[in-house]
């Protein structure tokens, strides 16, 4: 997700910055849980490196493709008139997928983080390897593809969205595993047991939020969304994709409680963080989706 900014982002002003901000120093003798130090790079093959978060999207891209395949080829799962998409038309998917998850995921974080950086800079928006990609901005860059693609084919808008808000889960959790390893978008401090001291941020012990978003956005809504299709979600159109936004902007509001805010923002107000700003549209849209899921509500391929 700002969701999966790289270890680089953090260092430097910023760090000083959430010292400052980010509530009451804690002692550091409190008993805590060694952070695990991974090396951010899996592989280095001379001049390239293979990291793990760059592993997580490509694992979570293909994951999630083969879920999705998986999904239009159970004829069961779908409506007497089957499935609207084929096998073949979800792998071309997969390429409109891929670049509005870069595209929108770097321009969403370059207009809702870091404007003033940008502006001041603009040539650094095409610098992707220095990190900046926000969740956010990356959903928006797939429902412009997925309203794309679905026209290009006269098939629904909505049962795209279903059975793409049902792998995306998959992409969440490694994402923020990705995010843990690399020891960035810690949590606030806390004096809770499992708290952890990350040596990018400074010396306060800390809530393991990437932990618990990989938990809640990743893990539990891939099981609802799952328990959903297995009850017969797909059947209307809207329902996974409805339960998926909503899920995913519920989650991420709650998480935004423990996870550190970002220093060059703040509090929106003085008790709203930017992840919570932009996850009250996703609840609301979601919301509208089931609704207009019903069976009354819902009349020709959206």
């Amino acid at each position: 997700m700002q969701d999966k900014r790289p270890i680089r982002d953090h260092m430097d002003a910023s760090h000083q910055a959430r010292r400052s901000t980010q509530g009451p120093m804690l002692a550091t003798t409190l008993p805590v849980i060694a952070f695990p130090v991974i090396d951010p790079v899996l592989v280095q093959l001379g001049p390239f490196a293979i990291r793990w978060y760059a592993l997580a999207y490509i694992v979570g891209l293909v994951g999630g493709w083969w879920y999705v395949r998986s999904l239009v080829q159970r004829p069961a799962l779908w409506p007497q008139s089957g499935a609207p998409y084929t096998a073949t038309e979800i792998d071309d998917f997969l390429t409109w997928a891929t670049l509005g998850v870069i595209l929108g995921g770097r321009l969403g974080y370059v207009l809702f983080y870091e404007p003033a950086r940008f502006l001041a800079d603009p040539l650094s928006v095409f610098a992707v390897w220095q990190g900046g990609m926000a969740f956010h901005g990356g959903l928006l860059g797939v429902v412009v593809a997925m309203v794309l693609f679905a026209r290009s084919r006269g098939a629904s808008v909505r049962s795209l969205f279903d059975i793409i808000g049902a792998a995306a889960p998959i992409g969440l959790l490694l994402g923020r595993l990705a995010n843990f390893i690399n020891g960035e978008l810690w949590g606030r401090p806390t004096d809770v047991p499992w708290a952890m001291v990350f040596p990018l941020a400074d010396d306060q012990p800390r809530h393991p939020s990437q932990l618990y978003q990989a938990f809640g956005e990743g893990l539990v809504l891939f099981i609802v969304c799952a328990i959903a299709i297995r009850m017969g979600a797909l059947k209307r159109p809207g329902l996974v994709g409805g339960l998926f936004t909503c899920g995913y902007g519920l989650a991420r509001f709650l998480a935004e409680y423990v996870r550190a805010f970002d220093p060059q923002i703040g509090l929106i107000g003085g008790f709203m963080t930017m992840g919570q700003l932009l996850s009250l549209p996703m609840i609301a849209a979601g919301l509208v989706l089931i609704v207009l899921s019903r069976p009354k509500a819902f009349a020709g391929n959206g």
